[in-house]
C-alpha cells in the first residue's frame, strides 16, 4: 500500500501547512499520510479537524533543520530531524514516498545519504513543471541538485525526463530540448556542444537547442540543462510571476473601467493565475533517488502540500523508479559503463 510522509516542520509556516495539506491530500486522494515531526505541535492541529475516515498518522522527531542551516551540518548533528526521520521511514520501507518544504540542500542531501541514489544513476536530478501557453505542462531539470555537470551527467537528465514525460503526463514521444543560448548547434559553452553531440545519438526525440524564451511555448516536453541555469530560470519564473499578478492587480485598480471590467472577467483572470500559480503544480521530483522525494518551496501554501502529496503518489502508482532503473540497463547507462 502506497503510503506518503510528510515533513511537518520544513516551511516557513510549519507545521499549520503541512497537516493542513497533507489531511486534504488524504481526504482528496485517499493517500495514508505520515506527519513528521513534533507530535505536540502537531496533534493539537489534527485536533481541529475531522479526521474521521483518513489514515493519518504522527511520527515524532525532536528537531527541525533551519533554512540557515548548511545541508551537511544539517544531516550529521540533527540526527533526529523531521526530514530525517521521514527519510529513514523510506529507507525502511514504512512509506512509499517523503514530501518536505524545508531547507532544499538539506533535503536533498538527507535522501542521497539515507536512502541512496538508483544504482544506476550518477546523479539524482531535481525536476519541475512548467506552464505553457498550450497548455501541456514542460519539465526543466536539472534546477538545482547539480551546480557543475559533465556532458554524461545531462545525457541522464534527458533521458529521466523523457520517461517522467511519459508516465506522468502520457506524452507517447516527449519532445526533449537542451536549454542554450542559440538554436543552432554550434551555439553554447563547451558543456552544451558536448551534450548535444550526446543527445543526438540518445534513444530520444531529441529536437535540438532551444532558448529561454521557447521554455514557455509549448513546443517542447523536456529542457534540460545544469542546476546552476535551471534554478536560475525557475527563480527567475517564480519572481515573473509574482511581478506580474501585482501589476495586474494594480492595473485593474486604476480606474472605474478597469474596476468594472475586473469583475465581468472574474472568473477568467482566477483560471488565468491558477494556470501560473506554482502551488497547483505540487513539488520538484528529486529523479534518480531510491523511493520518492518531492521538494517543495519553503513558502508552501497548504495547497502545494496536498498536490505535493499528489505527484508523490502518482509518482509510486507509475513507479517512476523501476522505470528509470529499466531502460538505463536496457541502454547500458550505468554507472560502471561510464566509468570505464
Amino acid at each position: 500500500m502506497i503510503k506518503i510522509a510528510v515533513d511537518a516542520m520544513g516551511s516557513d509556516h510549519s507545521p499549520k501547512v503541512e497537516v493542513e495539506g497533507a489531511l486534504d491530500a488524504a481526504a482528496e486522494y485517499g493517500v495514508p499520510i505520515v506527519l513528521v515531526g513534533h507530535k505536540d505541535k502537531i496533534r493539537p492541529l489534527l485536533a481541529e479537524r475531522d479526521t474521521s475516515g483518513l489514515t493519518v498518522e504522527v511520527e515524532h522527531a525532536s528537531e527541525a533543520v533551519t533554512m540557515e542551516d548548511s545541508p551537511t551540518t544539517a544531516f550529521r548533528r540533527k540526527k533526529d530531524s523531521s526530514i530525517n526521520v521521514a527519510a529513514q521511514l523510506m529507507r525502511d520501507g514504512r512509506v512509499s514516498g517523503v514530501v518536505s518544504a524545508g531547507n532544499t540542500g538539506a533535503v536533498m542531501a538527507t535522501a542521497k545519504f539515507v536512502v541512496g541514489a538508483l544504482s544506476v544513476v550518477d546523479r539524482p536530478a531535481l525536476s519541475t513543471v512548467l506552464p505553457t501557453q498550450k497548455g501541456k505542462p514542460a519539465i526543466l531539470l536539472d534546477v538545482g541538485a547539480n551546480v557543475d555537470c559533465k556532458p554524461h551527467h545531462l545525457e541522464q537528465f534527458a533521458i529521466m525526463g523523457d520517461i517522467y514525460s511519459r508516465t506522468i503526463f502520457g506524452i507517447r514521444r516527449p519532445r526533449v530540448g537542451l536549454l542554450s543560448i542559440g538554436e543552432e548547434d554550434s551555439k553554447g559553452n563547451e558543456l552544451t556542444k558536448e551534450v548535444f553531440k550526446s543527445l543526438k545519438r540518445a534513444p530520444i526525440n531529441f529536437i535540438g537547442n532551444v532558448e529561454g524564451r521557447d521554455i514557455f511555448k509549448g513546443d517542447v516536453d523536456v529542457i534540460v540543462c545544469d542546476g546552476f541555469t535551471g534554478n536560475v530560470v525557475l527563480k527567475l519564473s517564480e519572481g515573473l510571476y509574482e511581478t506580474f499578478i501585482e501589476m495586474l492587480r494594480h492595473e485593474l485598480k486604476k480606474t472605474l473601467t478597469a474596476k468594472v471590467g475586473s469583475i465581468f472577467a472574474h472568473n477568467a483572470f482566477q483560471q488565468f493565475k491558477r494556470r501560473l500559480d506554482y502551488s497547483e503544480y505540487g513539488g520538484a521530483p528529486l529523479l534518480g533517488i531510491k523511493g520518492i522525494t518531492i521538494v517543495c518551496h519553503g513558502r508552501s501554501n497548504s495547497n502545494a502540500i496536498k498536490n505535493a502529496v499528489r505527484v508523490a503518489n502518482e509518482f509510486c502508482k507509475h513507479n517512476v523508479n523501476d522505470a528509470i532503473e529499466l531502460e538505463f540497463k536496457k541502454l547500458g547507462l550505468t554507472k560502471a559503463a561510464k566509468a570505464t
